[in-house]
């Protein structure tokens, strides 16, 4: 319903509103230069939650489609995500990442047969712009291959993010169950990563414990869950365009728990970048929800048809 929408964009933000708290958690909290095991631990512990929640497995295409899925949005783009930030100065990785509007929108076209308007493209750019005015510090050469991994992760997210709206869910599968499935594909993927690179895992304080506690549940089962969510209902450039409040929700906790100034400049970014996210929800419009009646045919079962499609469910 037209009235529902401005709640589901509202919870479908909590995502990366959540996600910009990670900064400050893995900096206070957690271990230092464990990237690939925090990312496991993000991973793994909340795929097999929700699994266990939803009790339902993949079946027939679904498991190379989770594998896909598992792989674009959570097993490449985590450890992707860590390099780039290790690599590049000043929050270049997130400027990078604040790009994936215009990297969704080229998708949607190829993938989705979604034309990006101008009006999209000009609000991608005033986003990535509005970010990179925050996030920006001076000083540091550019590394190539912390551009790159910044470049590829964005682009595995953003491709992530289209195959989702394409592939929708199995009939009588929910966005828990799919959130499961592509948290647990990506986390068993980086575990052999975490292992070779990083070695056994660190021992763990109850402040580390109760910080990965945190990422696991309510950074990663329930944000991820309500991320797969929107992607069923809103378009796919309605929900990326979602994703700079991640880097600017980071500002803020850096400013109100860290102690970190806010100069005019990035105030001014941050008004930009939130304007383009707001904007962002305007130039399309949501998926609509397929409506379904019912019937009786000869053999005494009902059929239901979804009227968006025609497709005739049992």
């Amino acid at each position: 319903m037209a009235s529902s929408r401005p709640a589901l964009i509202a919870l479908t933000a909590l995502a990366p509103v959540s996600w910009g708290t990670t900064y400050a958690v893995t900096t206070e909290f957690l271990p230092a230069d464990r990237p690939l095991f925090t990312g496991l631990m993000r991973a793994l512990p909340a795929g097999l939650l929700l699994l266990a929640l939803a009790r339902v497995l993949p079946r027939g295409a679904w498991w190379w489609k989770t594998a896909v899925l598992g792989a674009l949005n959570i097993g490449a783009f985590f450890p992707l995500l860590f390099l780039s930030a290790y690599r590049l100065p000043g929050g270049m990785a997130a400027v990078v990442g604040s790009a994936g509007p215009l990297f969704v929108a080229g998708l949607s076209a190829l993938l989705l047969a979604q034309r990006p308007t101008g009006r999209t493209l000009l609000t991608g750019a005033v986003a990535a712009f509005g970010v990179s005015l925050v996030v920006l510090r001076a000083a540091g050469a550019l590394d190539g291959l912390g551009l790159l991994a910044a470049l590829a992760a964005t682009v595995s997210m953003s491709a992530g993010t289209v195959l989702t709206q394409r592939w929708g869910r199995p009939a009588g599968v929910g966005p828990l169950a799919l959130t499961g499935w592509q948290l647990t594909a990506g986390g068993l993927l980086i575990a052999p990563l975490a292992f070779l690179a990083e070695g056994a895992p660190p021992a763990l304080d109850g402040r580390a414990a109760g910080g990965y506690l945190y990422l696991a549940v309510a950074n990663t089962a329930v944000a991820y869950w309500l991320w797969f969510r929107g992607i069923g209902r809103l378009t796919a450039t309605q929900v990326t365009f979602l994703g700079p409040l991640s880097p600017l929700t980071a500002a803020v906790v850096g400013w109100a728990a860290l102690g970190q100034a806010l100069t005019p400049v990035q105030l001014v970014g941050m008004g930009l970048a939130f304007g383009a996210t707001v904007a962002g929800q305007f130039g399309a419009r949501s998926k609509a929800a397929p409506r379904t009646f019912s019937f009786s045919v000869k053999n005494g079962r009902k059929e239901s048809m979804d009227v968006t499609d025609g497709a005739l469910r049992r």
